[in-house]
């Protein structure tokens, strides 16, 4: 028997003993036929109600059984002994009905769970025939199914091991290669540690390193300001900077070198070059000015040893 089932038939029980109620006042044999069978079918009911409920809480109903007299006592009347029963067996209904009301209750929660549950498969499964049916014959695309997160693609390409990366060998790296070619140029070491600093800034730009021969000659003018090779090494520092395609850095040192000192052993060399740096910076108002100071200043040189590489200036300046 489903619950549906012992539903229907405990409404119908109690309505019967409503019925039945008027006839048992009167009594009467027909009475007790009624009413034993009432109390066999609501005693079969209960057992389905409460399989194996405890009999302090939940006594079994007996069909027929008579009520227990005390010895001694007159014996009840039939109408009595039936009210009884009847008592009994209201008592035994008002449970079932109570029994039936709460799982009815609980019957209606659990309906519209699995209600929820169905929807919610129906909107992650894949439009059905009916779907794609309906879709072809009102023109409207059919449900799309949605994608499930956990689903794998079905022809997953394997996934190749990549290679790791290889480090660049020392060899390989300028940086390194760069370093141990400057570490290789040796530093000279004679009783006069100064002229060494400025020969190693010297060896360095030799080896095209310009910009360590430029830090090179900034320390040697740092540390030995004083020094016979000031004026070399200021010019120097111009000439490594030209060379590094920095014509206005090197037209700074150039400038320096020759009003600091102007009868320094390579003042005329800073102002031919300064003229060059003009030249290089399209300034060549200031490069023949640069120029035609050098003539005036130092026209020994100009007529010797740097003859040439004054007539080339001049010429790439276009002065007059």
């Amino acid at each position: 028997m489903n619950k549906l089932s012992w539903h229907k038939q405990s409404f119908a029980l109690v309505l019967a003993v409503a019925i039945a109620s008027p006839a048992l006042a009167q009594g009467g044999g027909e009475a007790e036929v009624r009413l034993r069978k009432v109390e066999a079918e609501v005693a079969a009911l209960q057992r389905v109600v409460f399989p194996g409920g405890d009999g302090r809480f939940f006594p079994q109903m007996q069909p027929g059984q008579p009520t227990s007299n005390t010895p001694g006592s007159p014996a009840s009347a039939p109408t009595a002994d039936l009210l009884a029963r009847m008592e009994a067996l209201e008592g035994q209904v008002a449970r079932l009905t109570a029994q039936v009301e709460e799982d009815h209750n609980r019957l209606e929660k659990l309906d519209a769970r699995l209600a929820v549950v169905e929807k919610s498969k129906t909107e992650d499964s894949p439009p059905s025939a009916a779907d794609t049916n309906t879709a072809a014959m009102t023109g409207l695309p059919a449900p799309a199914p949605k994608p499930t997160p956990a689903a794998a693609p079905l022809a997953a390409k394997p996934v190749q091991a990549k290679p790791a990366p290889t480090k660049p060998s020392v060899a390989a790296d300028p940086s390194v290669k760069r370093l141990a070619a400057v570490r290789a140029i040796e530093k000279p070491k004679t009783d006069d540690p100064g002229d060494d600093e400025y020969s190693y800034g010297f060896r360095l730009w030799e080896a095209k390193f310009y910009p360590e021969a430029q830090q090179q000659l900034k320390l040697f003018l740092q540390k030995y300001p004083k020094h016979s090779r000031t004026s070399w090494a200021r010019n120097l520092l111009g000439r490594a900077y030209l060379d590094d395609k920095n014509a206005h850095e090197a037209a700074g040192w150039f400038l320096q070198n020759y009003k600091t000192e102007p009868k320094g052993d390579r003042a005329p060399d800073s102002l031919l070059f300064l003229a060059e740096s003009m030249r290089q910076l399209d300034d060549a108002k200031r490069g023949c000015v640069a120029i035609k100071q050098f003539a005036a200043d130092y026209p020994k040189e100009a007529a010797g040893r740097l003859k040439t590489q004054y007539d080339t200036t001049r010429a790439g300046l276009k002065c007059n």
